[in-house]
């Protein structure tokens, strides 16, 4: 963690380098595609069937222009969210920061029954002793030495795996690719509940930083580093739409032959339609898969979020990441998943965008952050159009998710 970050920079070769740049584009996708991910993935093809694929297409727009403007303006000024938010008004930073962490808390719970579910559809365990399994395993990765090297390692290996075997469900469960394809362009309804939730799922909250952050860790950073830093940028995002857009497939195939999801597991059911148990089986290895490096994506980010708050947070990173995966694991196993909560911290997610990406936008035009680069004003239109959008839907969906909970 962040004790080993001189010696990562000072020590690392070129193959380091590209190893840093792959991780963090994978942190970044693999941190998105939670069980929140998969579920969201399926109710939303059940209910737009192939017009999901415009969500898809809009939502990838959206995501680029917040995650470019973000890890750009990180590595310019080798400053942490929290800090340029800081230097942008005093104090922001500690708003912005409180909300990241509260949101990646909620969602790690989450995260780590999402792994202990995998785990029970994998191997029949029970759901909370898949949770402590899952917990342990990623306490076990940021107690290594080379806990940055060990965590890239696992999220690019775990993101590959799903993506891979959901393919195979793709293929098995025939969707009309042709259908698929015409209404990426034209779509026969809109939803835009579903862009706002897709677009927070992806690069809302702590999950636009997690990549960011972790370049800055590696010492990728500078205006040297601009254009490795975007193209890092653009490749998370593709990762983790090629995953939802593979996914999307499978649903349609399922949907699309009359089959009708599961209400309680929506994903499960279309994993074991289309593959019988071992698509079952498979399911549980992709949701476990994407559990734990959610758990890894969301516990490293959060924490990030608080190292420059107190010299000790920075100094032992690593025990307050451990920390933040004991108390959401011990959480889960002993009051099971908070439902209520995690709507909220979507929901929170969406609104959390706009905040963040608004203040990247000021900074962009700061010398005293950026010193002298000059931020693309292409990009700094697009972003504000980004911040204007996702604020309206935000606030829209905020009031439409209300009443349901009460």
């Amino acid at each position: 963690m962040k004790e080993n970050t001189m010696d990562e920079r000072q020590r690392m070769t070129p193959k380091e380098r590209l190893s840093a740049m792959t991780g963090a584009a994978f942190l970044m996708a693999t941190s998105a595609i939670g069980p929140g991910f998969l579920t969201q993935t399926a109710v939303f093809t059940e209910q737009l069937l192939a017009s999901f694929a415009f969500i898809i297409l809009a939502s990838i727009i959206l995501d680029i222009g917040a995650q470019v403007n973000i890890w750009r303006i990180i590595a310019v000024s080798k400053m942490r969210g929290q800090e340029i938010a800081n230097a942008v008004f005093p104090g922001l930073g500690y708003v912005v920061a409180f909300f990241i962490v509260l949101g990646g808390l909620a969602f790690n719970i989450g995260n780590v029954a999402g792994g202990g579910l995998g785990v029970n559809a994998l191997l029949g365990f029970d759901p909370r002793v898949g949770a402590v399994m899952t917990g342990i395993i990623c306490i076990i990765i940021f107690s290594l030495k080379e806990a940055n090297a060990a965590m890239d390692k696992i999220v690019r290996y775990l993101g590959a795996l799903m993506i891979l075997l959901t393919t195979y469900v793709m293929f098995v469960s025939r969707p009309p690719y042709g259908e698929a394809a015409l209404r990426t362009i034209v779509p026969l309804e809109i939803d835009f509940l579903a862009i706002i939730t897709i677009v927070g799922g992806t690069v809302g909250g702590y999950i636009t930083f997690a990549g960011g952050h972790r370049l800055l860790d590696a010492g990728i950073s500078g205006k040297e580093s601009v254009r490795q830093v975007t193209n890092t940028a653009v490749s998370g995002i593709i990762v983790a739409s090629i995953m939802r857009y593979i996914l999307f497939l499978a649903v349609l195939g399922v949907v699309s032959a009359g089959f009708a999801l599961n209400a309680d597991n929506p994903t499960a059911s279309v994993f074991q339609i289309a593959a019988g148990e071992i698509g079952y089986r498979i399911f549980g290895l992709v949701l476990w898969a994407a559990g734990i490096t959610s758990v890894i994506g969301a516990a490293y980010t959060s924490v990030s979020f608080l190292t420059t708050f107190h010299s000790s947070i920075q100094k032992h990173q690593r025990y307050w990441v451990i920390g933040f995966i004991v108390f959401s694991t011990i959480v889960f196993a002993l009051i099971g998943r908070p439902v209520t909560l995690l709507i909220l911290a979507g929901a929170f997610n969406g609104l959390i965008l706009p905040l963040t990406l608004g203040c990247i936008l000021l900074a962009a035009n700061r010398a005293k952050i950026v010193g002298d680069y000059k931020h693309p004003v292409w990009m700094t239109v697009f972003g504000a159009i980004v911040v204007l959008l996702t604020a309206y839907l935000g606030v829209r969906t905020l009031l439409q998710m209300i009443p349901q909970l009460f």
